[in-house]
């Protein structure tokens, strides 16, 4: 009987790279890379010579001109003198904005959504399902669009808050919903509201490490301790005590109507609302089935035997259940977060000025640098879905189960 093995070891002999299995796949993957440098290369070489024949270059100096027109809803300092690169730069915050908004919201939803499908009433998980096959199963461009129309559509607009027979009024003297978007009151930072923002930012770190604490506490010992209220506490009286130590040194500009519009406060723009919105409904129905998904997948026997320990429902279903289904919905809920940030790009449509509509839109027409502008927009949209998966990796890392 004989059995096959590497040949032995002896001097390297060039005809080992396709014929010794130990080097062939290392010889295979080396021409592909090679080919692969070629054909982009034959790209590049190709571009270069079509932009010399037609008298163009790639040049990024237009990114110091002005810009030249405006954008409604920013959060840095802009007119419309500013240059292209911080037209650009507006865009990237205002794209990160509706991302980071939209991604917490449909997370919230899809959960929620996801876990009370799954529950014995009949009308509410019946209802759940409408949502998750209503929302899903249209394009999310058609749920911007509804969205943004009915709040066109409905709300009031501002010129009928004014005078004695105003036909609408503000909410609480503080906030104002019109057809141009909501009108809410901004803070105002004095002297000291940075030790105040810091304690605030030690209160959730503190909030974080306590709930860990009683989750090993009870894993450990069994010992179940309060988690609701603590959290409120560790998370608020801080932050309170000393923001009257400082002297009130955080305070409230509220809007008020000063011609045909309000001024004052923060405006969050109609356009922002209903991308916002329905990205997070959207996306949040289907986040709703990974979790749906990730539960079912855990075995009935676990949630028998946290119950036959008399743990509550809710308790089984934040202590037992989730903490293993993780570990399923996790991997899809990344998708799920890349597919947020890249249909914020469908902003154009409701004129929230992303970074699509920005650099490219208004100033990849203005400058006619569409190569540029496109490369640029690839380059942001890969770093941010890169480092979005990344982080998420970290996390899905941290809750797998680890082996022995």
């Amino acid at each position: 009987m004989t059995s096959v093995t590497d040949p032995p070891q002896g001097s390297f002999k060039l005809s080992m790279l396709l014929n010794d299995t130990r080097y062939r796949s290392y010889t295979f993957q080396f021409i592909a890379l090679l080919l692969l440098i070629g054909a982009f290369a034959y790209l590049g070489s190709n571009l270069a010579q079509n932009l010399a024949d037609a008298g163009l270059n790639i040049s990024y100096a237009f990114l110091g001109e002005p810009a030249g027109y405006d954008i409604n809803q920013r959060l840095i300092e802009y007119d419309s003198q500013s240059t292209h690169w911080r037209a650009t730069i507006v865009g990237v915050l205002n794209t990160l904005l509706v991302a980071v908004l939209a991604c917490v919201s449909a997370t919230i939803l899809g959960v929620i959504a996801g876990v009370l499908r799954l529950s014995n009433n009949w009308l509410i998980s019946k209802l759940m399902s409408v949502y998750v096959e209503a929302f899903r199963n249209v394009p999310v461009l058609i749920w911007i669009i509804i969205i943004f129309t009915i709040m066109t559509a409905v709300l009031p607009s501002p010129r009928e808050f004014r005078g004695d027979d105003a036909t609408a009024s503000m909410v609480l003297d503080a906030f104002a919903f019109t057809n141009r978007g909501v009108y809410t009151p901004g803070p105002v930072f004095g002297p000291g509201s940075l030790v105040v923002i810091l304690t605030f930012l030690a209160s959730i770190v503190g909030v974080i490490w306590y709930r860990r604490y009683t989750t090993k506490l009870l894993y450990d010992t069994g010992k179940l301790l309060p988690r609701g209220w603590p959290s409120l506490v560790i998370l608020f009286v801080p932050s309170i005590v000393v923001f009257f130590i400082m002297g009130r040194p955080i305070t409230l500009d509220y809007p008020s109507l000063q011609g045909f519009n309000f001024q004052g406060g923060i405006t969050i723009r109609g356009s922002l609302i209903a991308l916002w919105f329905a990205l997070a409904i959207y996306t949040g129905a289907f986040i709703a089935e990974n979790v749906r998904a990730g539960i079912q997948a855990i075995s009935k026997g676990q949630t028998e035997a946290a119950a036959s320990l008399g743990l509550r429902p809710n308790r089984v279903m934040n202590l037992v259940i989730l903490p293993q289904a993780l570990r399923v919905i996790i991997p899809p809920l990344i998708s799920q977060y890349l597919n947020i940030t890249k249909n914020s790009s469908l902003a154009i449509a409701v004129g929230y000025m992303d970074i699509t509509g920005t650099l490219g839109g208004i100033t990849l027409n203005q400058t006619g640098r569409a190569i540029e502008s496109v490369l640029l927009l690839m380059l942001f949209y890969l770093v941010i879905s890169l480092s979005i998966s990344a982080v998420m990796n970290v996390y899905n890392q941290a809750v797998s189960l680890k082996e022995r």
